[in-house]
């Protein structure tokens, strides 16, 4: 009896030395793999199954805190608000060219002619496109966000007295390509040629703009009667730049140009992004402004998280280039161009430089 009892402790303990090594293995080794492995094989599903505004908000949340502010800085990092899955409503163009031409008026004013081409990452299936001409500093700020059309352009004069008088005169010089595949998927492109934009009677501005009809993070509702001497909303089909054959089934890329007049003793001009754009190149050039036969000077500064640009100092017009920017800029980034009357007309190019 005595022996068949040893035999069954010597056993139990053979097996629970081995149950015990086993947990062991399994907590150490086999768990950690297994984990691994599913969040491997789960996690991108479900990342997938999520939407954009979703995955970001959680992460954001996660590091800087929940905050109503977090709101806009995923619809500014998105490009929209990001509520499909597949972000089919977000605009990101991910090959951005821009060019500048400066002509002098008069001495007190010049001519901007604005070039941009944006190549979209998903193709846009919405035809619209819409111009926010605005005097508002916080209209301005806000219009990525309140925006839920996937094609805009901004555009931001500081001067409520020439507000009227300056977008009337901006309106003739737009002129509209783009590159598009049908409702087939074959593809087609227009140049760039005039539009007609209609504007948009400020009762209908709550359906082009989010804040006009419920509150915007910390924002109130705004009331669109107030903003009648500062807002301006201009709209466009591009369906018809396209073949009467060929209807418009999605925008890959588009090309906006426009002119408007600016002050010299501003100073400045400068583009901005209008939604997340990799940035590949911008490009200035100025016809030599003048003050008493004095040539003007010129330097580019970014406002970029980074870019290749590499600060120039002041140069004088002919030696304003092509400028590789290659980085994405978010709503809020962009490139400046400034300007100055020299007092020599002698200064050489390296003393402009070390200026």
């Amino acid at each position: 009896m005595a022996i068949v009892l040893a035999a069954f402790l010597s056993a139990f303990l053979v097996v629970a030395a081995a149950a015990s090594l086993s947990v062991v293995a399994y907590r150490r080794v086999l768990r950690p793999r297994l984990v691994d492995e599913l969040v491997r094989l789960s996690g991108p599903l479900v990342v997938q199954a999520l939407s954009p505004q979703q995955i970001m908000t959680t992460f954001l949340s996660k590091i800087y805190g929940d905050s109503d502010a977090n709101r806009a800085f995923v619809a500014g990092l998105l490009g929209g608000e990001g509520v499909e899955p597949r972000g089919g409503d977000l605009t990101i163009s991910t090959s951005t060219t821009v060019h500048y031409k400066l002509q002098p008026i008069d001495f007190d004013t010049y001519k901007l002619t604005s070039t941009v081409t944006y190549s979209f990452k998903e193709n846009v299936d919405d035809r619209r496109f819409v111009i926010f001409a605005m005097c508002d500093p916080l209209l301005r700020d806000s219009i990525t966000l309140a925006c839920r059309l996937p094609l805009f352009e901004s555009w931001f004069m500081p001067d409520q007295s020439l507000f009227e008088r300056a977008v009337d005169a901006m309106l003739p010089s737009v002129s509209i390509g783009i590159q598009y595949t049908d409702l087939e998927g074959a593809h087609y492109e227009v140049a760039p040629s005039k539009i007609e934009l209609r504007e948009v009677r400020y009762h209908d501005w709550p359906k082009y703009l989010t804040f006009f009809r419920e509150p915007l993070g910390t924002m109130p509702q705004q009331d669109p009667a107030r903003y009648m001497a500062t807002l301006r909303i201009f709209e466009c089909d591009l369906d018809e730049l396209a073949d009467v054959n060929h209807a418009v089934g999605s925008i890959e890329n588009l090309s906006i140009r426009f002119a408007a007049l600016g002050r010299v003793e501003d100073g400045f001009c400068f583009w901005q992004a209008p939604y997340p754009c990799y940035v590949e190149r911008i490009g200035f050039s100025a016809s030599t402004l003048t003050i008493d036969d004095n040539p003007w000077l010129y330097q580019v500064v970014p406002f970029t998280f980074r870019s290749e640009i590499i600060a120039s100092g002041w140069v004088p017009a002919e030696e304003l280039k092509s400028l590789t920017v290659r980085s994405w800029l978010l709503p809020g980034h962009g490139v400046a161009l400034l300007w100055k009357p020299t007092t020599n007309d002698h200064t050489s190019t390296m003393q402009i430089q070390q200026a």
